[in-house]
């Protein structure tokens, strides 16, 4: 069954970044129109249990349940359908929802490149898709950029970054998380870029944890600090005052299994850095200050 492999690729970060979850959990929704049902309301409440077991699967991402609540909607609104009909209607409705959060990455890159200027010096976090897209775009514009990548332990995240842009000729740069607020002074840093989890209606941005951290570095030295991040992570759920569960992972990505068997380990994936400390947010809509994400969720998901 494709959504139990989705299920788990997600949970073991096989399948990771909350873009690529948001578009492998609509990829197995779609796969769960072919099973064999009776009629449309037994096919509804199948898609329900599979879209249950699939949010469950990374508590923290909004793209997530973002995805599978928008097929499920549909779903409701079609149930009239009968099931032929209903399937085909839901197939090309998913497809239609994918084509376009894959369409709103390259506006983002397109959008985001123009805010990069000639010589800028880059500083980033974790493996975004959409800021991989964003720096290489503005590389292929070429403006000829710089870009210095935190490890971002205990995964490593960072060295994906670095082996990603480096390979596409982009000179990269490669440091220690705890260094970031070195480096950003001795390298000039102009711009800290980061991509985003779950952003809440407020501007408060979630993405892997260190965020904040680089957040408040960037602020004191007066660095511009920009999220590119796609609607389909904003969090409608924020407005009634419902917050992304951190999520804590393996104390094994930090210690080997049996190492210190007496000390507490804490691994949180997450934290929150708060909007005051974002400048600039990039979506498919454009520019937006951390204000405008209540907006966006008025247009884009009718609050």
């Amino acid at each position: 069954m494709k959504v139990d492999k989705v299920v788990e690729d997600i949970r073991d970060m096989r399948i990771r970044g909350a873009l690529d979850i948001a578009l492998a959990a609509a990829d197995a929704m779609e796969s769960a129109l072919k099973e064999p049902c009776g009629d449309t309301r037994e096919l509804i409440r199948l898609l329900d249990n599979y879209g249950n077991r699939l949010k469950s699967s990374r508590p923290t991402a909004v793209s997530l349940p973002n995805a599978v609540d928008y097929i499920l909607r549909h779903g409701e609104k079609n149930r009239d359908l009968g099931i032929d009909e209903f399937r085909e209607v839901m197939t090309q409705e998913t497809k239609k929802f994918i084509g376009e959060q894959k369409k709103a990455l390259d506006k983002i890159a397109e959008i985001g490149s123009n805010l990069i200027e000639e010589g800028d010096v880059i500083l980033i976090h974790c493996n975004s898709d959409t800021v991989i897209a964003l720096l290489k775009q503005a590389w292929e514009n070429k403006k000829k950029i710089e870009v210095i990548c935190t490890e971002t332990r205990p995964r490593y995240q960072g060295r994906i970054s670095a082996e990603e842009l480096s390979e596409h000729g982009i000179p990269v740069t490669l440091v220690v998380d705890s260094a970031a607020n070195y480096v950003m002074k001795k390298l000039k840093v102009d711009k800290v870029i980061v991509g985003g989890d779950a952003v809440y209606a407020n501007g408060d941005l979630v993405n892997k944890i260190g965020t904040s951290q680089i957040a408040l570095c960037a602020r004191e030295l007066d660095v511009d600090f920009i999220a590119a991040v796609e609607s389909i992570k904003f969090s409608s759920y924020s407005i009634m005052g419902a917050l992304a569960e951190i999520e804590e992972r393996d104390r094994q990505e930090i210690i080997a299994e049996g190492e210190l068997p007496n000390v507490r380990v804490l691994n949180p994936a997450f934290d929150v850095t708060h909007a005051e400390f974002i400048d600039t947010i990039i979506t498919e809509y454009g520019i937006i200050p951390p204000q405008g994400v209540y907006h966006i969720l008025e247009e884009r998901f009718s609050i």
